[in-house]
C-alpha cells in the first residue's frame, strides 16, 4: 500500500453500498447475520459455529443490535439470558447474502453447502430467490434449506450439527445442549 493507510470509515464516500457497508462491512458481521438466518439466537451457538473471539461476537452483536438488525430477547430470568434475533430490516439482508453465497461459489471454487427450496411446492430456488414452478420472489420465511453436496456429513460442533437436516429459514435452531447465552 506505500503509506496509504485504509481510512477507518467511508463518511467522504457518497454512495449507498459505502452506507451498507458502515453497517455490515466489518470481519464477521456477516456471517453473524447469516448465522441468525439459519436459526441460531444465541451467543454461545453463534460463538461455537463461527470460533469466534468472544469480545469480538460481543462487539457485533451490539453494533448489529444497536443498527436495528438484531432484536436482543431474554428468554430466561434466573440467571438472565438474551438471544438475538433478526428483525425485519436484518431479514432484508438475505438476498444480499444468497447472492455474495452464489459469487464465491461461482467465482472462487466448490460445491454448495446448502440449497434452499420454496417450501410451499418444494422447488430449488433460482440464484435470484424466485420458484421456477410459481414464478414469485419466495419471503424468507418460505424458505427450506437443505444440506448441499459440499456439506461436511460429520460436524464437530453441535450448531453445524443441528443444520444438518432440512429446515425452515429463520426456525430457532436446538442443539445438543445449551451452554450459557
Amino acid at each position: 500500500m506505500d503509506g496509504m493507510a485504509l481510512g477507518k470509515d467511508y463518511a467522504t464516500q457518497e454512495c449507498s453500498i459505502a452506507r451498507a457497508l458502515e453497517v455490515v462491512g466489518e470481519r464477521w458481521t456477516l456471517l453473524v447475520i447469516r448465522d441468525a438466518l439459519y436459526g441460531v439466537r444465541r451467543y454461545n451457538d453463534f460463538l461455537v459455529h463461527l470460533g469466534i473471539p468472544r469480545a469480538v461476537l460481543a462487539n457485533r452483536l451490539q453494533a448489529l443490535t444497536a443498527e436495528g438488525i438484531l432484536e436482543k430477547r431474554r428468554y430466561q430470568e434466573s440467571p438472565p439470558r438474551d438471544e438475538y434475533v433478526l428483525t425485519d430490516r436484518g431479514i432484508a439482508l438475505w438476498p444480499a447474502l444468497r447472492a455474495l453465497g452464489i459469487w464465491g461459489r461461482e467465482q472462487l471454487g466448490g460445491e454448495p453447502m446448502r440449497t434452499f427450496w420454496h417450501a410451499d411446492c418444494g422447488t430449488e430456488l433460482s440464484p435470484h430467490g424466485t420458484c421456477a414452478s410459481c414464478g414469485t420472489l419466495v419471503a424468507v420465511r418460505d424458505i427450506d434449506m437443505r444440506p448441499g453436496p459440499g456439506l461436511a456429513a460429520d460436524p464437530a460442533d453441535p450448531v453445524s450439527r443441528a443444520l444438518l437436516g432440512p429446515r425452515r429459514l429463520l426456525q430457532p435452531i436446538e442443539t445438543e445442549q445449551r451452554g450459557p447465552a
